[in-house]
């Protein structure tokens, strides 16, 4: 691309009256470049304004100094051309004009110096956005050469029945896996389900029959029930999947010769077909499918997890004295099955169960002491199992003892009905033992709403097991990737098929691969239904993104992925080993083999090199240093006092937008700082801060999202790695005699913009403190 460049400035919202324009204009002007200013630029004339000269061959490459990029995006976006938008408005008039200046005295307005700091910042901004347009180019998207639209749904249960029907509805082929013989998962096998209708007060006949019929007239659902996936390879679009009968073992032997791709080194030189293959078996030991080489296999272009749950096993939560082991004592689980069978009997000789006690949590007293993968469904099957007690024994009791109960939504219409409901019983209490008495059982409980202990005569009771995610310690889709079969790095959150993401429901750890209903989390039917929608549009956006060289999420859009410089690779394979989504395998040496449609486009790859050969076509080492370089340090030559300067590396998802909140909300804060917004923190790799600091700058900071169990960074883990990263650099910057503190990492809420001045101007003062950079006009 021939870059033909132009630059446009913005002096609406108080850009113009704030800063001195000429100064500004003069930037690119000194440059060659052509700079235009408008009143208005976001405007029906503003806009026709750029695209005249668009149109007419003038520029393909411009930039745009206005509001945030995060605005107007849609607005100043131009077919074919380079557009990089230059913050002046949130990030240098809105937070530091005289306007919002915070406690100016008539003497403080006066001080120009104040404003001149904010002149040079805008200065910065317009310098640093004229080179970024020449290290970048226009992303040319990746194409696969094999693509198919059809989406695979393992499990035939009423969360992958719904969301095969969801996709057929739409014109896609979909295939159901199933490893049972028939369909309907546990939703066939109960005796009624929660009501789903006004008034919520009546038991519901199960909807699985209903799904199952309802599949048998959509001719482009394929129905493949006692079968399994042995396993998934290659990335959406190009998932190449081998199925198996259950119990069933398929070798993946590494055929000889290998492919002909892998029988050249990075020079182009041959190799020897038998040591490249024997190098192969010995460097891949453990891990021999991790090539897609399975010719027999069959092509998808998205995959819906909904395998579903497995009951909790008592055996294992530690309640001996809730008697799990005795004969009348059973999990919720097992009730459900004795009562699809007809009346409630007792296991242990057949009598009727009239007087039943419902143990919902394992006897502690504290505020979270239920039990583990339990929550508002297992209160949920409590009330409508002890409906089950009054509607087959009309003297029946029911007793539910329980920490929480929860029933959210409509299905509080049910709890208050049940409240009313002759023979159930419903206490919060701690249940301190069960054992038998007589020819029944006896439980106790203390601590009840009633202030008083309690001894309940029963026939049977029921524990509330939970419904933990087939998932846990089962990899299930059986992933050919370097990364591993499954999804998870580790045990957080008990293993559920999704990465808690917060912003992002549905989608895992594996691009193209979306999670729906139980093995997300423990729902309801009806949450299930709800869920295998939003699965299955998912799954169409993946697939119709990767069609069109684009990536899914959380960077919609995005049509770079990472390119290699391959000659000075070292095979150290961190770029495989740090990407959060498994998108790079290696070859027999190490050497990183992408996968552009697994990629979601974070950069962490990029941040983990170290020898810096990965790059995205408008993002690279080259472009976010440069715009570093591009920043002036002032120096003693220019003042007798210098100001400080100091670079910000700031997450483009959490914090970037809470530095707009800042703006937005005229909150002033040191205007010292120059912020670079970056795809992820993963992705900053450590020689910007070593450039930031060679040429003079007194600190940098590096904001981003939080990480940790309780919220989670957009790319999983890349704000992690950037937080151990920055650690490491400690000794680098000993070596040069500069002190640690000069380095910061600090992590941000979305929500948290009310904090991030104080972050910025306590990190100021403590580097001033420090004192001016040494290596200051060197």
């Amino acid at each position: 691309m021939d870059k033909k460049y132009g630059v446009y400035i913005c002096t609406g919202c108080g850009i113009g009256d704030t800063l001195d324009m000429e100064d500004l204009v003069e930037i690119p002007e000194e440059e060659g470049l052509n700079c235009t200013t408008h009143p208005f630029l976001c405007s029906k004339e503003g806009v026709a304004l750029i695209q005249k000269d668009v149109d007419d061959g003038k520029v393909n490459a411009m930039v745009i100094g206005a509001c945030s990029r995060r605005v107007n995006f849609d607005v100043f976006r131009f077919d074919n051309c380079i557009v990089e938008r230059v913050n002046l408005r949130e990030g240098v008039v809105w937070p530091h004009s005289r306007e919002t200046y915070p406690a100016l005295t008539e003497e403080q307005k006066e001080d120009e110096e104040h404003f001149d700091r904010i002149q040079m910042k805008a200065e910065d901004y317009i310098r640093m956005g004229m080179i970024r347009l020449e290290k970048v180019k226009l992303p040319i998207p990746y194409l696969p050469e094999s693509f198919s639209k059809k989406i695979l749904v393992l499990g035939g249960g009423v969360t992958g029945m719904a969301a095969a029907l969801d996709a057929a509805k739409t014109g896609y082929d979909v295939t159901i896996v199933e490893k049972t013989e028939a369909l309907g998962g546990y939703a066939a096998k109960l005796r009624s389900q929660m009501p789903v209708s006004a008034p919520f007060e009546t038991l519901q006949a199960p909807v699985a029959d209903k799904l199952i019929q309802e599949i048998q007239g959509y001719p482009n659902i394929d129905v493949r029930t006692g079968c399994e996936v042995a396993r998934i390879a290659g990335q959406p679009g190009e998932f190449t999947v081998t199925f198996k009968k259950p119990g069933e073992r398929i070798p993946f032997d590494v055929p000889f010769p290998l492919p002909e791709e892998m029988l050249v080194d990075e020079t182009g030189k041959e190799l020897d077909p038998e040591a490249a293959h024997a190098k192969f078996l010995e460097y891949n030991e453990g891990r021999k499918d991790i090539l897609n080489l399975d010719p027999d296999g069959e092509l998808y272009g998205a995959v819906i997890l909904a395998a579903g749950w497995r009951p909790a096993d008592l055996s294992k939560m530690g309640i001996d004295h809730l008697g799990f082991d005795l004969p009348d004592v059973v999990s919720n689980h097992e009730f459900e099955q004795i009562a699809a069978k007809g009346k409630i009997a007792r296991p242990s000789d057949g009598k009727p169960a009239k007087n039943v006690v419902f143990i919902q949590s394992p006897g502690k007293d504290e505020d979270d002491a239920d039990f583990d993968y339990c929550g508002s469904v297992t209160s949920q099957v409590a009330l409508k199992q002890a409906r089950y007690v009054t509607e087959d024994y009309t003297d029946g009791k029911a007793f539910v003892i329980y920490q929480h109960m929860r029933t959210p939504g409509l299905q509080e219409y049910f709890y208050k009905s049940m409240q009313q409901e002759d023979g159930v019983f419903m206490t919060k209490g701690s249940v301190t033992e069960v054992k038998t008495q007589g020819n029944g059982l006896e439980v106790t409980a203390v601590n009840t709403l009633l202030g008083e202990n309690l001894a309940l005569k029963a026939d049977m009771v029921v524990i509330a097991g939970g419904m933990v995610p087939v998932t846990k310690d089962d990899p299930v889709v059986n992933l050919a990737y370097r990364q591993g079969p499954g999804f998870r790095d580790n045990d957080i959150f008990g293993q559920y098929a999704d990465s808690n993401y917060i912003c992002f429901p549905y989608e895992t750890q594996r691009t193209g691969i979306y999670a729906a209903g139980a093995i997300r989390r423990a729902m309801t039917i009806e949450e299930s239904i709800e869920d295998a929608a939003g699965a299955a549009l998912k799954a169409i956006q993946c697939v119709e993104s990767a069609n069109r060289g684009m990536s899914v999420h959380p960077r919609s859009g995005d049509m770079t992925f990472p390119e290699f410089f391959f000659q000075r690779c070292t095979q150290c394979k961190r770029c495989t080993v740090e990407c959060p989504f498994g998108a790079l395998d290696d070859d027999a040496k190490g050497t990183p083999k992408a996968n552009p449609t697994r990629c979601r486009r974070c950069g962490t790859c990029m941040g983990a090199c170290p020898e810096r050969i990965i790059s995205f076509a408008d993002y690279t080492i080259d472009s976010i240093g440069s715009q570093i370089k591009a920043v002036k340090v002032p120096s003693e030559d220019d003042f007798d006092e210098p100001p400080f300067r100091f670079l910000a590396l700031i997450c483009e998802n959490d914090a970037f937008p809470a530095l707009d909140m800042v703006g937005l909300n005229r909150i002033d804060y040191s205007p010292d700082v120059r912020f670079i917004p970056v795809r992820c923190l993963g992705s900053v790799n450590t020689i910007w801060i070593k450039d930031a600091l060679a040429q003079g700058m007194d600190g940098v900071i590096l904001i981003g999202c939080k990480h940790g169990d309780d919220y989670q960074c957009h790319f999983v883990k890349g704000s992690e790695l950037a937080e151990v990263r920055v650690k490491k650099i400690g000794d680098a910057l000993s070596s040069l005699a500069l002190e640690e503190e000069r380095v910061a990492f600090v992590e941000v809420a979305i929500d948290e913009y009310d904090k991030l001045p104080k972050i910025i101007n306590d990190f100021v003062e403590e580097v001033d403190a420090l004192g001016p950079n040494p290596f200051k006009g060197f």
